[in-house]
């Protein structure tokens, strides 16, 4: 097989940036060569960074395909190549893609708010790749949804060998956790589902009373299907130091989305990484109004940045820690390492010799980020 060399690039390593070139060979990172290229056919990156390609654990962006528009329902095929090609043109190379399983009968203008999608979808996901008709590497992320009604036999549904990499236990009971705030959740249901207080009061009443009624069973069902799928945990929006203790208690490795500093530091003295948004870094602050990303990296206590609900985010969040460190390589870390071995995929988030050919060369142009090649397994992808 040819080469490709990357050459008079600056490469981003685990904990330091050096000049030089950088050889793919056969699906794997053959050599890291300081200083000018010795290769006369290498590619010439003008001074660009080259690092290892993005690992995403937490993307709504598949939905986002599926449903274009409200009652939109986009064919699945289409769906999965066009999310498939857009994570590849922003640097993902290995995506957790997130399908939420546990629905709820909730009827609205006559028709169930929440359907069962995941298990098709998720055969549907896999089938593409056996076909070869995806450029990057998928692996599937299960958000338990505690507060609803068939969270026990969707993941039953699931078996061990469909790439199952995580399950993260949500339980978006009004109330608590994310939506503590009842006169914020209250704006953002009236906006974007046209209620009534009446129709708002009598959801708050019904889904309090379901959360109450499945909380215990639920969470049970999630741990012990994710022991059996051979998926880590993740715990979502713990709050407190309470939370984070039950998160513990289970055996969670990654905390989504912690919304107060307390909860992140306690997530770090019980070894839990915690993860973090990168529109939040982006933006300045959370859209709901929980901690800012930012705040927890000042404090220390930020391993993991996630696209969550918009891809390209995930390498301008990473360019944004880097310089506001004065640290490239710690701000390529919390979305490339970090995140590859919170989930024990060892073969890959990082450059060094022997891992995986997954890599990307972008420039910071006028403070953005721009991905001017990616690479999968040695292949150009985008």
């Amino acid at each position: 097989m040819t080469d490709t060399i990357l050459g008079n690039a600056r490469i981003i390593l685990p904990t330091e940036i050096v000049e030089g070139s950088l050889v793919l060979r056969a699906g794997k990172i053959a050599a890291i060569e300081p200083g000018p290229t010795r290769h006369a056919g290498a590619i010439d990156c003008h001074g660009d960074y080259v690092a290892p390609g993005l690992v995403e654990l937490h993307t709504d962006n598949l939905e986002r395909h599926m449903t274009p528009r409200p009652g939109v329902d986009w064919p699945h095929a289409n769906a999965i190549i066009a999310h498939d090609a857009e994570l590849a043109g922003v640097g993902i190379t290995t995506v957790f893609d997130a399908l939420r399983i546990g629905s709820e009968v909730m009827v609205s203008a006559g028709k169930p708010r929440y359907n069962a999608y995941a298990r098709k979808m998720a055969s549907e996901i896999l089938q593409m790749r056996a076909k070869g008709a995806l450029r990057i590497s998928h692996f599937l992320h299960l958000r338990a949804e505690i507060c609803s009604e068939t969270l026990p036999e969707e993941i039953d549904a699931f078996t061990a060998e469909e790439r199952i990499g995580i399950v993260s236990l949500m339980d978006h009971t009004p109330g608590q956790r994310q939506f503590s705030d009842l006169t914020q959740l209250r704006t953002y249901m009236k906006g974007k589902h046209q209620m009534s207080d009446a129709e708002f009061d009598a959801h708050i009443a019904r889904r309090q009373g379901l959360g109450d009624r499945v909380r215990a069973a639920h969470t049970a069902a999630a741990v012990t299907g994710a022991a059996r799928l051979g998926a880590i945990l993740a715990s979502h929006d713990d709050t407190t130091a309470a939370h984070v203790a039950t998160s513990h208690a289970h055996g969670v490795r990654i905390a989504e989305f912690p919304t107060t500093l307390e909860a992140a530091r306690a997530c770090h003295a019980a070894g839990i990484a915690v993860m973090m948004g990168a529109p939040n870094l982006i933006r300045g602050g959370s859209h709901s109004g929980n901690v800012a990303a930012s705040e927890l990296a000042a404090a220390g206590v930020l391993d993991i940045m996630s696209s969550d609900y918009i891809p390209a985010a995930l390498l301008m969040a990473a360019v944004a820690l880097g310089e506001q460190a004065g640290d490239m390589a710690y701000g390529m870390r919390t979305v490339t390492q970090a995140p590859a071995r919170a989930t024990g995929l060892d073969d890959r988030g990082a450059i060094a010799l022997g891992l995986r050919a997954d890599v990307i060369r972008f420039g910071v142009v006028s403070g953005a980020a721009v991905v001017r090649g990616t690479w999968a397994q040695g292949q150009r992808v985008a």
